[in-house]
């Protein structure tokens, strides 16, 4: 089997079980089989609580990532520069790999045209279609439309707005923070 030591991935060569298994423990060390179906056998000396620990960690950072959500809400009478705004914002966690939900509230009697809210969600879709793809298409519920977007691979995403600078980015989190407060 071929033998790595840990530490350093210093290749040790190809040894025997029972010389490798020596070699392990002389160091204070676990032999740990990494790679079982390769010829020959790959075995890493390490300490074994550790590497659980990394492989452990390693698999939360996988999830952690897919599993994130964000939202942008839109009204239906929303201004041009709001709109590119939340636009871009939508495009900076999709960029980050996070999946978004768009949202748009109608309110009293903005429910008597609701063909205007489809065409937002339409409009939102097609500006958004280089960065993602539709994962639930706009669909009524209650008094607001949803609709679920995923990032497309990395190598196939096009911004087509630019990214936000730092200033206009807390400007827009204190805007929807305010906003926040006005709907409670």
């Amino acid at each position: 089997m071929r033998v790595i030591l840990g530490t350093t991935n210093e290749q040790l060569g190809v040894m025997k079980l029972p010389d490798a298994l020596r070699r392990a423990q002389s160091l204070g060390l676990n032999l740990v089989e990494v790679a079982p179906n390769a010829t020959p056998p790959v075995c890493r000396i390490v300490d074994f609580g550790k590497y659980r620990y990394e492989l452990s960690k390693q698999e939360k950072e996988k999830k952690s990532a897919a599993g994130k959500l964000k939202e942008v809400k839109f009204r239906v009478n929303i201004d041009g520069h709001d709109y590119h705004t939340k636009v871009r914002r939508a495009e900076e966690f999709l960029d980050k790999g996070y999946k978004l939900k768009v949202h748009l509230q109608f309110r009293g009697r903005e429910m008597a045209h609701q063909e205007l809210g489809m065409a937002l969600m339409q409009r939102v879709k097609v500006d958004l279609n280089t960065m993602a793809h539709v994962e639930m298409e706009p669909k009524l519920v209650g008094k607001s439309i949803g609709m679920t977007l995923s990032p497309l691979p990395t190598g196939k995403r096009k911004r087509r707005f630019a990214p936000m600078d730092a200033e206009e980015m807390e400007a827009h989190d204190a805007a929807q923070k305010a906003d926040k407060d006005d709907e409670e």
